[in-house]
């Protein structure tokens, strides 16, 4: 099976769980005709929010646009670093469209906006957009698309719940958006599956990528005996080496940052986005792309079948026998009656969110906006 039909298939099984109206898949669509987005594509462009060897979110991405460019010979590939979530990723983008681009990668998501905006005003060209959740009407040159990493991030909880020894594990997280909120959760609950004692303390940076901050993050969650260090911030080195500079241990997020941790390394969510933009480019060339029936809000996960993640390579702190769980757990993830959040799910007040036997859809867990039993932090901080 093609990477295309297999994420076809996967997305048929987004559309039911996500219930979007009039959801078809690319094949049901038909070819787009002359002046349609996806005719004669041979620019295709990304913008990202950060440096491309920041050892997280952005460099995920830039590997992603090189398998791209791998997959695609005679395509070219526009890339941009830096790019603010401003007006100045709308320029940016008007600009590859000027350079001939008929399709825009907008990878932030604060780029949302500007994605938009840009759509709008360049009805041939299709603009798609990484980690947004959309309900309001879009042109229908542009989506959204993400992955359910929150999915890895349990996995990764469980290796982390097993190597604590203070049953304390410190999550340094930028804004309490709900993707960010489903990670701490799920990662918390990860943990609990395998030490009910353990709990996750959250510190909050305000920022995607703020070294400064990350160290104060890290350094006051090590001052409170949390051996474990985790994050969800674009740029990752700073916490990773914090922890590993201190002798804790640490889960990675966005890329594999190993080589920067070789003692503290337990394991990491790793993003390996190049299937998931070879299937969407594969279908805006084929002249497939039919707009927000697309791509709204599409997520792949381990339920699709077609997973834009991975987990790293394990640290030597991380058993076999540990593995041999983390494999069975991902086994469950993949079935009807798996999630990170199968009931009962309890937030920090003791309030019932999801009810024993219960399993929410990756659409219920977009819009998490609360956090479970056993995380400490405040949503408002």
């Amino acid at each position: 099976m093609s990477v295309h039909q297999s994420t076809v298939r996967a997305l048929a099984v987004a559309c039911a769980a996500l219930v979007v109206a009039g959801c078809t898949s690319a094949t049901e669509a038909g070819s787009s005709g002359d002046g349609e987005p996806g005719k004669d594509t041979t620019t295709v462009g990304f913008i990202m929010v950060g440096p491309k060897d920041d050892f997280g979110y952005n460099q995920a991405v830039y590997e992603g646009s090189q398998a791209v460019e791998a997959a695609f010979p005679d395509l070219e590939v526009l890339t941009a670093e830096n790019v603010p979530e401003d007006d100045t990723a709308a320029t940016t983008m008007q600009q590859m469209i000027d350079e001939g681009a008929e399709l825009i990668f907008a990878t932030s998501y604060g780029h949302l906006d500007a994605a938009l905006s840009v759509a709008e005003e360049n009805p041939d060209v299709v603009v798609v957009q990484q980690g947004n959740t959309i309900t309001d009407d879009i042109p229908e040159n542009s989506g959204t698309y993400f992955g359910t990493v929150y999915e890895p991030m349990y996995l990764a909880g469980i290796a982390a719940g097993t190597a604590t020894e203070s049953d304390k594990l410190g999550y340094v997280y930028a804004f309490p958006i709900p993707q960010t909120i489903a990670n701490i959760n799920a990662f918390e609950r990860g943990a609990q599956s395998v030490n009910p004692d353990v709990e996750t303390i959250t510190v909050s940076t305000s920022s995607w990528c703020d070294p400064g901050k990350q160290q104060a993050a890290a350094e006051s969650l090590l001052d409170e005996g949390v051996d474990v260090l985790t994050q969800h911030q674009d740029c990752t080195s700073t916490v990773i080496q914090a922890a590993e500079k201190s002798g804790a241990m640490t889960v990675g997020y966005h890329a594999d940052a190993s080589e920067i941790a070789p003692e503290g390394w337990l394991t990491g969510a790793v993003w390996d986005w190049g299937p998931v933009y070879t299937d969407i480019v594969q279908t805006v060339v084929d002249g497939d792309f039919v707009g927000s029936a697309y791509n709204d809000n599409f997520r792949v996960g381990y339920k699709t079948g077609t997973n834009p993640f991975v987990l790293a390579p394990y640290g030597p702190g991380v058993s076999e026998e540990t593995i041999t769980a983390i494999e069975t757990a991902q086994e469950w993830l993949g079935t009807e009656e798996g999630s990170p959040f199968a009931g009962p799910v309890l937030d920090q007040d003791g309030e019932v969110r999801v009810e024993e036997g219960g399993v929410p859809t990756y659409a219920d867990n977009d819009v998490m906006d609360y956090f479970v039993q056993g995380v400490i932090g405040n949503l408002a901080q």
